[in-house]
């Protein structure tokens, strides 16, 4: 599919990706959504917390929505395109990963950037217990990879599933943990590092034969973090093997479903391989846009909808 040509603007202000990733995650605030909470077993036995808000008449409509690293179904990204669908006819449920609804998960694992068996548990929820009969997916970052890889894979995407939007995908993991790894993003490697060491630690009262305290504050960076937890726990060799096996781009090409991939090219965060140009010229489902501007997870415009909002709705309507 040709690469789509953004139009995109923002403010002076919010050019700088910096800026606008930072306004985006921290400052800009949602108001007007009501979140119902509900709790859906795993197929392994462990739970996901569900965070449901609805249009004003009963719809066969429902978007999926998938936070990124460390986020939770509360945050802007999410709550902002939840009240956009909502106000649109179509119901949202935001879904928190394992140990990110406010209380940890009951096994070792937990989630992570290639871990698509909960994605699929969703899915098949919408479908056999609450009937939906069409279902879009819009994955944040972290949940874009999952949102990229679940439709790529070599399992069978239910007929309901209609489209699918990834916005900020580090598609490259490994590309992206060295751009993390750089001194422009320090700041945010050091958030990131601190709340996963922090549950982390939740995790050693539980299961203190799988972890120790030692390899704990051993952990200095983000890609530690994957060394010592991530690979381990999720049958992974090391963090590179989960970088590899786990990146959307070996994917992409397989994609049947309409998908549309935002990834601003002021995005710190991504590496040159997480821009899939070839991956799109030659998959008539996979639509690229790279705006100029963004940051990660940035887009913001006037008003109280941001861009990448107003274009997962305007692709859901499209297909």
């Amino acid at each position: 599919m040709p690469i789509i040509k953004s139009t995109y603007k923002p403010l002076f202000q919010f050019k700088n990706g910096f800026i606008a990733t930072v306004y985006s995650g921290l400052v800009r605030k949602v108001e007007g959504l009501e979140q119902q909470r509900e709790r859906i077993e795993t197929r392994d036995s462990d739970f996901l917390d569900l965070d449901w808000s609805y249009a004003q008449k009963k719809s066969d409509a429902v978007i999926i929505l998938l936070h990124g690293l460390e986020g939770n179904a509360q945050r802007p990204y999410v709550t902002g395109t939840a009240r956009l669908f909502n106000q649109n006819g179509i119901d949202a449920v935001g879904v928190n990963f394992r140990g990110c609804s406010g209380e940890d998960n009951r096994l070792y694992n937990s989630y992570h950037s290639g871990a698509t068996d909960d994605l699929d548990d969703v899915v098949n929820h919408c479908i056999k217990e609450k009937c939906y009969s069409n279902i879009y997916i819009k994955g944040i970052s972290l949940g874009g990879n999952i949102t990229l890889k679940y439709l790529g894979e070599k399992r069978e995407i239910p007929d309901q599933v209609k489209s699918a939007i990834a916005i900020s995908v580090p598609v490259h993991l490994n590309g992206s943990a060295i751009e993390l790894h750089k001194p422009n993003n320090k700041a945010f490697a050091i958030r990131f590092k601190k709340h996963l060491v922090d549950k982390l630690k939740l995790k050693i009262l539980q299961f203190p034969d799988r972890i120790s305290v030692k390899e704990i504050n051993s952990i200095k960076t983000l890609r530690d973090f994957d060394e010592a937890y991530t690979s381990v726990a999720h049958g992974f060799k090391d963090a590179l093997d989960y970088y590899e096996k786990s990146s959307s781009l070996q994917f992409l090409k397989n994609i049947t479903v309409p998908t549309l991939l935002i990834n601003a090219l002021n995005d710190s965060f991504l590496s040159p391989e997480c821009f899939p140009i070839k991956e799109a010229k030659y998959n008539d489902q996979l639509y690229l846009e790279m705006p100029n501007y963004g940051g990660h997870v940035g887009f913001i415009q006037k008003g109280k909808v941001y861009y990448n909002e107003k274009r997962a709705l305007e692709f859901v309507n499209d297909h």
